[in-house]
């Protein structure tokens, strides 16, 4: 019967006006924590009064210049710039280690992992890097032995010493970038208008004295993304050039600009003592006048850089204006809630404002107050009874005993 009774039963507010200079602050403090919050960060860092476009659309087109001397010879950028589409992914290579002459054949295996005794050695693995394992240990020069492979021959060798471009350093790369955020058809690029054509002949790109020229200094990149230029063009490398486009679409159309920054990509395979840095490995085909081909086998190490472009768009919008100024003003009652825990639990006459704030009525108790208490004219009251005076806070009632 308990459980049934409890289950019918209707709980209304209950105001009580607790004039108390400690939990008066604190609710105020609170209050004024929040307010604070919504309009400084959520308004106005944040810009939550606005509908945002994240979906950016953008295309890259790039194009490296400058010429430098490799091998006794000069290369341009059909040597050393792979692919050659210009995309917003390419290689600049900075150091080759070539074998020429290569043609189809058997011949002994130019890896030290492969040094052999006896046949038995060498059907242990079906492929190498050369090629295919034969099975038979043959003999590499006057002192040694290694197993015969069947590929190209002959077998590269890959840890000889080269050069690395120098020139490379004062290479420039050309990067044209459009973006379009589609929720507000906008579209704009990184060459603004007020760049001239006499400007792009001259202009380096830096961060402070020329942040939107559109041409990048090869070293300048790889020092802005902090790293060492001879160490990385060594080794080789991932370094990525991002373009932010973060814009406030209430302000005028040229306050939406680009912002450039740099970085390492491959930080991780840098530190890495199995496999640093970036290379890879391109061959060129060749015939001879009797019709075998060969090739000129290249290891490539290079600096690789990714365009990467990234941002969003805002602009005013009435919904989340109207769901932000909502959720705003339902946190200003976080203070009520922690007033009421600091009132209820921690001040001293705890027991006797849970009296005021909780009170259980029955219907039983309505018809025994009614019948005990006779009515009095307005204005009257008895000896020992409460007086009740009219707030001025929020329309509730303060008792004062």
């Amino acid at each position: 019967m308990h459980f049934v009774a409890d289950f019918f039963t209707y709980e209304t507010t209950k105001s009580v006006v607790v004039k108390s200079w400690t939990v008066g602050i604190i609710n105020r403090a609170v209050q004024l924590l929040i307010i604070s919050y919504f309009v400084g960060w959520v308004f106005l860092h944040e810009k939550a009064y606005q509908v945002r476009d994240a979906a950016i659309e953008s295309s890259v087109v790039t194009k490296v210049k400058g010429f430098g001397r490799y091998a006794d010879r000069v290369v341009d950028v059909s040597d050393y710039v792979t692919p050659p589409q210009g995309t917003s992914v390419f290689v600049v290579i900075t150091k080759l280690i070539a074998t020429e002459n290569q043609v189809q054949g058997f011949c002994p295996e130019s890896e030290a992992k492969y040094h052999c005794v006896t046949d038995d050695r060498c059907r242990r693995e079906s492929t190498t890097g050369g090629g295919i394992l034969t099975g038979r240990c043959v003999s590499y020069n006057t002192t040694l032995d290694t197993c015969e492979i069947q590929g190209w021959c002959p077998g590269e060798v890959d840890t000889v010493q080269t050069p690395i471009l120098m020139e490379a350093e004062n290479f420039t790369i050309f990067i044209k970038n459009s973006i379009r955020f589609p929720l507000f058809n906008f579209e704009k690029g990184n060459l603004l208008p007020n760049l001239k054509a006499e400007d792009m002949k001259r202009c380096r790109f830096h961060p402070d004295t020329a942040p939107f020229c559109p041409i990048l200094r090869l070293g300048d990149v790889v020092k802005f993304a902090g790293q060492d230029f001879v160490k990385i063009a060594n080794t080789g490398g991932v370094v990525g050039i991002k373009i932010g486009w973060v814009c406030d679409l209430d302000r005028s159309w040229d306050q939406c600009i680009p912002k450039y920054s740099f970085t390492r990509l491959d930080s991780v395979s840098e530190k890495s003592s199995v496999s640093p840095g970036y290379n890879f490995r391109f061959a060129k085909y060749y015939k001879m006048e009797n019709g075998t081909e060969y090739r000129t086998l290249l290891k490539a190490f290079g600096i690789r850089f990714d365009v990467l472009v990234y941002g969003n768009a805002g602009k005013f919008n009435i919904i989340p204006t109207i769901i932000s100024t909502v959720a705003a003003f339902t946190s200003v009652g976080v203070g009520t809630v922690l007033c009421d825990i600091i009132l209820l639990n921690f001040l001293k006459g705890a027991e006797q404002y849970k009296a005021k704030k909780f009170e259980e009525v029955t219907e039983t108790t309505l018809e025994s107050t009614t019948s005990a208490n006779p009515v009095y004219h307005s204005g009257q009251t008895l000896e020992g009874r409460s007086e009740e005076k009219q707030s001025t806070d929020s329309g509730a009632f303060s008792l004062t005993l």
